[in-house]
């Protein structure tokens, strides 16, 4: 049976024919079918559709029309496998969205019952007040589905205690490609005696598992590797009369090529009361392998690697990190973690490691759960952090997760890093060295056919390697495209025609998920990057530093590991957070501005629909700058896109009015009062109609008088000129349009904090402007000359030395970056962004000078970290100076305001704002309790806060003011 991709012709044809078979959604557009093109691996095959199922009738309505039309169906979850086996070329079954229901907990028998959607930390949380977890734990625990794991026989950092997923299933829910449905788990010899005796398809099914069982079973048992991490394969050791024919288990890392998965009954282990982790460090990474052997005899729940290339590149992206003054002296470190009923058990079993194994290695013990997550957020970030290296070298999987028997880990290393140098290839080890499974990211050169050639004689040779070492060429997330063609290098043709055998057993038409580990797609066919040309025709506007001012490998960044998928915790993708849509996330815009780049499924370039549509809610809040490993900056894409998108072209009305925002309300603050009643009275929604304004939003109303003309009024009046103070430190305070117009009192008090600290503090000489509004709407040209006029208006002052601070974070961030990216080539804005610091910035070296005086007595406050300063700037010198202003605080880790600017106000996007505001913001200032302040840099946090909550939020200069009694009391 054929199983080749309809073509664009034949699409209509079954499309109408599924819609109306199913109450889930189906998608066929060119769009959505570049969506699915790849998952995290290297390989690209666009679909033919899309399918969300809601319930299990959808899924045999599906698997019905593609018997008819002659479809393969690929399942997946998260989408977040390396091995390419969650892409397909006829209809992907995406369960995530709908299908993600966990049905039942059983605590006494420790057992749970899911859909193949839910995600992996949703049911570790469900299960947690029952003291109980799921073992198996990837790194991708905050959005890997328990479907995609059960398809990949997934394994992660706690594997060494718990085992890999197939060590954890109890029963399987499955439909076969031919409509049956079948309840799969341990099968006793009398029970398969039954089945086998039935006439029917599920009786033909195990007739053929137990012939096939009875024929090679002696092969089995002699030529499987014996180690723990062999993911490679079918599980037919599962069969075996001595496993007791579990049926379910042998359908463990199948990939989906065999039969569909509708639920499970997975089985749940006791979790830890306390933890503590032991960090061991070595001369390098052999050394630490060589231990591995030695730490397995002790009491462990993990031991994991980190290679010094991995710590050197999180240094180079986040030198702050508190992650890298947790680790111990060396080049290679061990992350040993321990368990017990308490504290004091968890942490004698870490001493008794230290006793181990202190004259071998450099140790510390942490217990500190904060330091312990930021120790796992290295090791779990990994795959990301190593694929952009700090030389700015792009490194790919491929050869990810292969693993031999842990005593043979330190001499497999060797020689590995031997091979690697043989090819001419530099590689990033780590991994789950308690196993002797190993993760690394390759420099292969994956966008040339030589390159592709050479991708191929590697990964030969690398199988060789490991085989001799009775290895597994994978160790977790499946064979897939990546590797099923390897397999025939390590098992003899005995087992490679079992496994055939099994596949046709299940699956006789080859209709699910055709070309993983039986009859293989060849490795180093489907290259994603291949597709896309090496650099676009012509240069972006913007510099895109990290990348050689060239969107390509910009959009390359995106290996899609999936972290913007995360349904909690940090700032990235808030908008995916609310709509829960692939094509909102960071992983989904960057893989359609590669698709739009290649040409091939989007065909119209810039001006793409698709691409523009994917882009209109992304709340360019630059979250994925920091939370995605591999920095993907989608703020600055989308900016980029829309400049070429609208380029010579008539823009959305939102862009004349609010990119223009300054330009306008510097007219209005020549009659305020005027103004305000335009924005306010009855013309207020004919405003908002012509200027491209959600209805649902009042317009922020203009300050009585800004708070330059307050500087000025005040300087004529109390100084008597524009002369500085006599022996006082002068810097320039950033008037930023929101302040100025706005919100002047937050400038008035910062002010006369900074001259109650004894600063002279001056104004720029005339108006100034960032260019913000203009380059988030795409308007480059207009933001660049924005910015080059207010750096030369400043150059005295610059020249002069002296800080420039800011008080609106976006426009902080902006001034010291984004600036950058626009005028690469300007000293004036180079020296700009240089000098500009935040308030806190500013402020808290002085904390000695007058801390002192501040009450004892501290207050309570709330605080929305804005997520520019996020991204870009940090937030500990703020969080010491809301200390030592008497606040006690405590600061939102997850989510956006959902303003973010012009995104809130425009047009169609209310709906997915306020989403995001109830995410995290919103709920936690309803159950602040009477009493406690809400802190809000940001003017975008502030609105969204006076027009959700009517509660209004205060700046921390104004907290500084305060403290130091010299707040503004208008």
């Amino acid at each position: 049976m054929s199983t080749t991709s309809p073509t664009a012709a034949h699409i209509p044809e079954f499309a109408a024919e599924l819609r109306a078979s199913i109450d889930g959604q189906a998608r066929f557009d060119p769009g959505s079918r570049a969506l699915y093109a790849t998952d995290a691996s290297n390989y690209r095959r666009v679909p033919a559709g899309i399918v969300f199922p809601r319930h299990d009738n959808d899924v045999a309505a599906t698997m019905a029309i593609a018997r008819q039309h002659r479809l393969p169906v690929t399942s997946r979850g998260a989408g977040t496998s390396i091995a390419g086996n969650a892409a397909g070329s006829g209809l992907v079954l995406d369960f995530s969205r709908h299908m993600n229901t966990i049905l039942d907990i059983d605590p006494q028998r420790r057992l749970a019952q899911v859909q193949p959607g839910v995600v992996l930390d949703t049911l570790r949380s469900a299960v947690a007040p029952h003291g109980l977890t799921f073992g198996p734990d990837p790194s991708t625990h905050s959005r890997c589905t328990l479907g995609g794991m059960i398809g990949n026989n997934s394994c992660g950092t706690h594997s060494v205690a718990w085992g890999k997923t197939v060590d954890n299933i109890r029963e399987l829910d499955v439909l076969l490609g031919d409509g049956t449905r079948l309840q799969v788990g341990p099968t006793s010899p009398a029970e398969l005696e039954t089945l086998c005796a039935r006439g029917d398809r599920t009786g033909r099914l195990y007739q053929a598992l137990r012939g096939l069982v009875d024929d090679v079973g002696d092969e089995v048992r002699h030529s499987f590797p014996e180690l723990t991490r062999r993911v490679s394969g079918y599980n037919l050791d599962q069969l075996l009369p001595e496993n007791g024919f579990q049926l379910a288990r042998a359908l463990v890392g199948t990939e989906g090529s065999c039969a569909t998965l509708l639920g499970a009954t997975v089985e749940l282990v006791e979790a830890p009361q306390a933890r503590a982790m032991v960090v061991l460090g070595f001369a390098d990474t052999y050394a630490a392998a060589d231990e591995v052997t030695r730490l397995r005899d002790l009491d462990t729940l993990a031991i994991e690697g980190l290679s010094a290339e991995l710590v050197d590149v999180v240094a180079h992206r986040n030198p702050d990190s508190p992650a890298l003054r947790l680790l111990p002296g060396g080049r290679s470190w061990l992350l040993v973690e321990t368990g017990g009923s308490e504290p004091g058990e968890a942490e004698a079993a870490a001493r008794h490691i230290v006793r181990a194994l202190e004259d071998r290695a450099e140790t510390v013990v942490h217990t500190d759960p904060a330091r312990m997550a930021a120790l796992w957020r290295i090791r779990e970030e990994g795959s990301g952090y190593s694929t952009r290296m700090s030389d700015g070298s792009e490194r790919w999987s491929g050869w990810e997760d292969a693993a031999v028997p842990p005593e043979h880990l330190g001499s497999y290393l060797r020689e590995f890093d031997a091979l690697l140098d043989r090819f001419g290839l530099r590689g990033v080890t780590y991994g789950h060295y308690g196993d002797g499974c190993i993760h690394v990211r390759i420099d292969f050169d994956l966008r040339s056919a030589t390159g592709a050639a050479h991708y191929r004689s590697f990964l030969e040779s690398a199988t060789d390697l490991v085989t001799t070492y009775g290895g597994s060429v994978s160790g977790e997330h499946g064979d897939g495209q990546a590797r099923s063609e390897l397999l025939a290098r390590m098992y003899p043709p005995a087992i490679i025609n079992a496994f055939d055998r099994f596949k046709s057993a299940f699956d006789p038409d080859d209709l699910l998920n055709p070309g993983q580990i039986v009859r293989p797609r060849p490795l180093d066919a489907d290259l994603r990057v291949l597709v896309a040309p090496p650099r676009i025709p012509s240069r972006t506007t913007l510099a895109l530093h990290h990348d050689d001012g060239d969107m390509a490998p910009a959009t390359r960044r995106c290996v899609g590991i999936g972290k913007c998928l995360n349904p909690s915790g940090g700032v990235m993708c808030p908008s995916y957070r609310a709509t829960r849509d692939e094509k909102h996330s960071t992983r989904g815009r960057a893989h359609l501005l590669f698709e739009m780049l290649a040409g091939k499924t989007i065909t119209d370039g810039w001006r793409s629909e698709e691409v523009r549509d994917a882009l209109d809610l992304c709340l360019s809040c630059k979250g994925c700058k920091t939370d995605c490993p591999v920095g993907v900056d989608m703020a600055t894409y989308k900016a980029e896109f829309l400049h070429q998108h609208y380029r010579n072209r008539l823009r959305p009305a939102a862009h004349y009015s609010m990119g223009f925002l300054p330009l306008w309300l510097a007219v209005g603050q020549y009659a305020p009062r005027l103004a305000n009643r335009v924005m306010t009275g009855w013309t207020a929604p004919i405003l908002k109609r012509l200027g491209g304004i959600a209805p649902e939003r009042d317009l922020p109303t203009l300050a009585s008088q800004t708070l330059r003309s307050w500087w000025s009024q005040r300087r004529r009046g109390d100084r008597g000129g524009d002369s500085p103070a006599p022996g006082r430190e002068r810097l320039v305070l950033f008037p930023d349009t929101f302040t100025n117009h706005f919100d002047p009192r937050i400038g008035r008090d910062a002010i006369t904090a900074m001259e109650a600290l004894g600063q002279s503090v001056e104004l720029p000489p005339g108006q100034v402007c960032c260019g913000l509004t203009w380059a988030s709407t795409g308007q480059l040209e207009v933001a660049r000359a924005v910015v080059r006029r207010t750096a030369r208006l400043l150059r005295p002052q610059l020249d002069a030395g002296l800080p420039v601070v800011g008080l609106e974070p976006s426009c902080t961030a902006f001034l010291r970056n984004d600036a950058l990216e626009l005028a690469p080539h300007d000293p004036d804005v180079a020296a700009l962004a240089q000098a500009t610091q935040t308030f806190a910035e500013w402020a808290e070296p002085t904390r000695p000078h007058w801390q002192q005086a501040v009450s004892e007595t501290a207050s309570e406050a709330l605080v929305q970290v804005h997520c520019h300063q996020y991204a870009e700037m940090g937030f500990e010198a703020d969080r010491s100076m809301l200390e030592a202003s008497g606040v006690r605080a405590r600061v939102l880790d997850s989510g956006c305001c959902g303003l973010a600017g012009n995104f809130g106000f425009e047009r169609g996007h209310y709906d997915v704002s306020m989403a995001c505001a109830e995410d995290s913001l919103l709920p936690a200032v309803r159950a602040a309790e009477d009493g406690t302040e809400v802190v809000a840099d940001g003017f975008s946090c502030r609105t969204q806060l006076r027009q959700a909550l009517g509660t209004e939020s205060v700046h921390l200069a104004t907290l500084v003011a305060r403290a130091l009694g010299v707040a503004d009391s208008g």
